[in-house]
């Protein structure tokens, strides 16, 4: 298989602005008024003794989250590196308090029951989902941010093709969207594994859900990038589509990029160098992936 794609040196159209280090300038003449100590609303100049004591009630009875560890003492040579991080819904913690540190080169099955935080995770860590506490980098840059996004693929569990772009559309315009060097011959060698090449002028969007999701497969692996986040790839792949899947992923970890991939899948049991484990939003395992800990922490 080809060497994993690079993207072209890009220049900054914002190098000559000077940084701005305050709000700008309001320009409708008005002031913005200071605030004075004592100052009375009107006839009112006494604070309700009854609210002010219900506010420290409420404080009082609220859990601070944890503290994640700063920037500056993230692991220098980490991929990715999670601390403290979590996302409440409202109605339930969909991750709880998260610390994970992913290399290169670690091809990780992420496993769990139906709604364990997997998915979730997955959003935090490509930047997609805002996380209520804790934080997370990407070779050291926050997630969301242009640095973090740059070194990542995502590919979501259901494929979001365009309806009016065949396949090859498809692919160059990621390709070229990211500016990736010498592109055309690794899609031929992906159409190929994937058995597509007959299909390459055709519209994804009247594809079976088997061929959409190889054609999202295709469209995450044509992009630079240094960490791929693959939420269940597998569902929908024919025998032969799940057997390339697993030598693609086992060539691009072998290349040095990092690989978390949320799946059941035993076929990849042995070329994955860790398994991850969560239940209930809570980290329940992080160890070897072996097929007797894939199906308890599945089943279990």
């Amino acid at each position: 298989m080809a060497p994993l794609p690079e993207a072209e040196p890009r220049v900054s159209r914002r190098r000559n602005r000077p940084p701005r280090t305050s709000p700008p300038p309001r320009d409708d003449g008005a002031v913005d008024a200071e605030p004075v100590d004592g100052e009375a609303i009107g006839d009112e100049s006494i604070v309700d003794e009854a609210v002010e004591d219900e506010a420290v009630d409420e404080q009082d009875e609220t859990v601070e989250a944890p503290e994640p560890i700063a920037a500056a003492d993230v692991p220098e040579g980490a991929v990715l590196v999670a601390s403290k991080l979590g996302k409440d819904y409202g109605d339930g913690m969909g991750l709880d308090a998260l610390d994970l540190e992913v290399g290169p080169n670690e091809l990780v099955m992420l496993v769990g029951p139906n709604g364990a935080g997997k998915s979730t995770f997955l959003g935090l860590a490509a930047g997609l989902v805002e996380p209520s506490n804790g934080a997370a980098w990407v070779h050291g840059a926050a997630l969301g941010t242009i640095r973090a996004r740059a070194a990542t693929s995502y590919l979501p569990d259901t494929p979001v093709l365009y309806d009016d772009l065949s396949l090859n559309e498809h692919i160059e315009y990621i390709a070229r969207m990211h500016r990736t060097q010498e592109w055309e011959d690794y899609a031929d060698d992906l159409l190929e594994m994937f058995n597509l090449t007959d299909r390459a002028d055709d519209l994804p969007s009247r594809f079976s859900r088997g061929l959409k999701q190889k054609t999202a497969l295709i469209l995450g692996l044509i992009r630079p990038f240094s960490l791929l986040l693959i939420d269940e790839p597998f569902v929908g792949l024919d025998t032969p589509g799940q057997e390339a899947l697993v030598e693609i992923l086992t060539d691009v970890t072998d290349q040095g990029a990092a690989v978390i991939c949320s799946t059941h899948q035993l076929d990849l049991t042995s070329r994955a160098t860790r398994c991850v484990g969560l239940r209930d939003g809570e980290l329940s395992y992080d160890g070897p992936a072996t097929v007797e800990k894939i199906r308890a922490l599945v089943g279990g």
